[in-house]
């Protein structure tokens, strides 16, 4: 049988309460360990069903299938999970990865303009911590990915994919090379607190001030 589970956008509901309605939904389904969670959605989405899926039952399958590009070319690669508790983000996670990564371009072109710019800053953070080259090629073409032109979109999510994938395999366990993905991100997740403002946004004044 297939049935569904949605809660309320947002980080403020990345959290054990919606954990546990979704523990609740899996056992009232009969869930069992052949069962498979599909993440339909953001980041927190993402986030919060591997998470769910890594230890329900000690762990049954995850499908990540992101729609916004920061999900796209970052949350939904790389096997982490995590979850807030007040203030604190991500204070409770595992490593988990999915069987499988879904990604259609076409859900990018459904986002909020703010909250497609707000990926952007983490496609950025891919190039200047691994690949000038690919710094150069997003410059080059800010206007067909503006526009949201097929190709290039492709090009660039696949990009991120493949350095995150390169980074994640040889250090899945962040125990030293993974930790360059966090660039930005240690002032950024200050900032994201503070200012309430999107986590893209505030990786990109993060980048800022690690830079400065």
């Amino acid at each position: 049988s297939v049935f569904s589970f949605e809660f309320e956008a947002g980080e403020k509901n990345k959290n054990l309460s919606t954990v546990q309605e979704l523990y609740k939904t899996l056992i009232e389904n009969e869930m069992d360990r052949k069962g498979l969670l599909v993440a339909l959605g953001g980041g927190v989405v993402g986030d919060l069903a591997g998470f769910v899926a890594s230890t329900y039952m000690r762990g049954i399958d995850v499908c990540q299938i992101p729609t916004s590009l920061l999900a796209q070319v970052d949350s939904s690669v790389g096997g982490k999970t995590g979850l807030n508790i007040g203030n604190l983000k991500n204070v409770i996670g595992t490593f988990y990865q999915p069987k499988f990564t879904y990604i259609n371009i076409d859900a990018l072109k459904t986002l909020p303009h703010s909250e497609f710019i707000s990926g952007m800053a983490e496609v950025i953070k891919y190039s200047l911590i691994y690949d000038y080259d690919f710094l150069d090629y997003l410059i080059d073409n800010s206007e067909k990915i503006l526009d949201k032109d097929n190709e290039t979109l492709c090009y660039m999510v696949e990009k991120c994919i493949q350095i995150k994938a390169d980074i994640v395999s040889k250090d899945e366990k962040e125990g030293g090379l993974r930790k360059i993905l966090n660039f930005g991100h240690t002032f950024g997740h200050g900032v994201e607190k503070l200012c309430k403002i999107s986590h893209g946004e505030a990786v990109s004044i993060g980048m800022n001030m690690a830079f400065k």
